[in-house]
């Protein structure tokens, strides 16, 4: 096993950032240029395996790990000095615990290769999904979780490489019905995850407008899971309060929330730094733009990106 430095040594500050499934149109050049021209340090960069997927912001590639070789690593280098903007994460989402073995096999496969190509650039983290079958209770997916996630950071170990699970429930619409398709949804799963996997390279790409969604305090967990916070998400949710009351927690969530720029909606921005700092993280918070009244054109999404920064611009110096 490598050994590492604490988090709080791989950054002198927060460094504000944005993911970059939000430019699915743009090569990771124009990407880096649209960083700097939108006031962002740094990028979460999308690496997909190349194909179409039919989930909203998925199938994107912006590096495409499979032909990673010293070239392409050069050019990437020298992108990042060209504009003045650096990867804070490679990041990949899919179903590594999905029910079809050949789907949960060739996602886990891709982990593995995503965690070496974040090791060849010269990265320290690597951000995904757990994965689950969302027709098994969190129990029943458990063995399959221990029996992929195991080597998977066993991996990522040996590659010197932090992995970042989003705290997602993928839960929102009928297909993910009713466990979701992420098992990392809540504290009490994280402690039995980080317990039953134990290591310094097993963590959590935290993004609060998943706990205000479920009802749940957002800001505790940070202090609780200090040691584990690799990565931030900045996304903020609007709750539609007449309509949960009409339907009730236990509908799909998208009939009553919906994801917003951070300042739209029901995350406290002050109160979520002001805890945030003093965890002693120092790192990427990037923005997560999901925000469907942002998203009619390219221009619409890069004037959100504008506009995140620019609110964010108040906490993060």
């Amino acid at each position: 096993m490598k050994l590492i430095p604490p988090l709080t040594c791989n950054f002198a500050m927060l460094t504000l950032g944005f993911v970059s499934a939000i430019l699915p149109e743009l090569s990771l050049e124009e990407v880096f240029a649209t960083a700097s021209e939108t006031g962002h340090d740094c990028v979460e960069v999308m690496c997909w395996p190349l194909g179409k997927s039919t989930r909203r912001y998925a199938g994107i590639t912006h590096i495409n790990v499979d032909e990673l070789g010293e070239s392409q690593i050069d050019e990437i280098h020298r992108l990042q000095d060209k504009y003045g903007v650096t990867i804070s994460g490679l990041g990949y989402y899919p179903n590594a615990l999905a029910p079809d073995r050949e789907e949960a096999d060739a996602a886990a496969a891709h982990i593995k290769k995503v965690i070496s190509a974040t090791a060849a650039l010269g990265l320290d983290r690597m951000n995904t999904f757990i994965g689950r079958d969302w027709n098994k209770s969190v129990d029943d997916n458990w063995p399959k979780f221990i029996e992929t996630w195991l080597p998977i950071i066993q991996h990522a170990e040996a590659e010197g490489v932090r992995v970042g699970i989003e705290n997602c429930p993928m839960s929102f619409t009928a297909d993910e019905w009713p466990g979701g398709k992420n098992l990392a949804r809540s504290p009490a799963i994280w402690r039995r995850m980080f317990t039953d996997i134990p290591s310094e390279y097993f963590g959590l790409n935290y993004d609060p407008s998943h706990l205000v969604f479920q009802q749940m305090d957002y800001l505790k967990p940070m202090r609780d899971f200090s040691d584990k916070l690799f990565h931030i998400h900045a996304k903020d949710v609007r709750i539609d309060r007449d309509r949960l009351d009409e339907v009730g927690i236990l509908a799909h969530p998208n009939e009553y929330h919906s994801p917003k720029l951070p300042g739209l909606g029901e995350v406290d921005w002050g109160k979520f730094f002001s805890t945030l700092t003093d965890t002693g993280y120092r790192g990427p918070v990037c923005v997560e733009v999901e925000d469907r009244a942002y998203e009619g054109s390219l221009d619409d999404r890069k004037s959100a990106l504008r506009q995140s920064a620019a609110f964010l611009r108040q906490f993060i110096a």
